[in-house]
């Protein structure tokens, strides 16, 4: 089924939480891992605009429909952190935006030089890089919407969960339009199916990874993807990345997770 972008931009809107009852995690407050996880995915959104950085100096924006939408995916990620910065908040952990742009900061020249080095690929390879982008996206997404329902389902927590779904149907339409610009892609071109094969295969990690402190990229994974369920989420993730044409037998959930989610629990929250 095509997806409409002139829909998806009149209809993209800041996640509703005003009519939830906050004052719930005052008196049912969430686990000290779980509010670990959000922080790590409140940290993540925010620092969504450096991973919009970075596609606009590639072959990407001079698509319209794709430029469209990632105007509108910026925006909804953002508010995304804002939902997220507000539960934090009522369990006494203020999240500023002045820090998480710290963080940024202390990454480096290698973060500074990013676009750059981004740019001068992705224009080498010209168009196909957009394939890739695209199913890249797909797989950063399918795995937010994972992380999101695996949290509210682990948690139970009664506000938590109705807002995590919220995001999580946001984050099921980003997913729609990656994955069906990346399969239409896939579709035509043998030399975006190997380069994007490629990227997954040897280059894609968790979302967050290379910005968040390893420790933590772990604690997520083992928390949300560790044991039974966690094992079959991430089956079924692979599985989704496989369906697109030129990656069956893929398998870049299970490779980059593994090592997180079956090492022993040793870390400490970071001072």
């Amino acid at each position: 089924m095509a997806f409409n972008i002139d829909k998806f931009a009149e209809t993209s809107a800041r996640v509703k939480w005003s009519d939830l009852d906050m004052d719930e995690f005052l008196t049912n407050p969430l686990s000290e891992d779980s509010l670990r996880c959000l922080r790590y995915m409140c940290d993540v959104e925010y620092h969504t605009v450096c991973y919009m950085r970075d596609m606009l100096v590639t072959p990407s924006h001079q698509d319209q429909d794709v430029s469209t939408f990632m105007t509108m995916w910026n925006r909804e990620e953002y508010w995304h952190g804002e939902a997220l910065a507000e539960v934090l908040g009522m369990h006494g952990i203020v999240v500023d935006y002045d820090e998480i742009k710290a963080k940024r900061m202390k990454l480096g020249w290698s973060e500074s030089l990013k676009p750059l080095k981004q740019s001068l690929l992705s224009n080498m390879v010209g168009v196909d890089f957009i394939a890739t982008h695209m199913a890249w996206g797909a797989a950063n997404e399918w795995s937010a919407v994972a992380a999101y329902r695996r949290m509210a389902s682990l948690e139970k927590h009664p506000v938590l969960a109705v807002l995590l779904q919220r995001i999580a149907h946001q984050e099921s339409r980003h997913v729609a339009f990656y994955a069906t610009q990346a399969r239409r892609r896939l579709e035509v071109s043998r030399k975006a199916q190997r380069l994007t094969r490629f990227a997954l295969r040897k280059f894609w990690a968790p979302v967050g990874s290379g910005v968040m402190d390893d420790r933590e990229v772990g604690h997520v994974m083992r928390h949300l993807f560790g044991g039974g369920g966690g094992a079959h989420e991430i089956d079924r993730l692979d599985a989704n990345i496989a369906r697109l044409p030129g990656m069956a037998g893929l398998q870049i959930f299970r490779r980059a997770t593994a090592p997180a989610r079956e090492a022993p629990v040793r870390d400490t929250v970071p001072a």
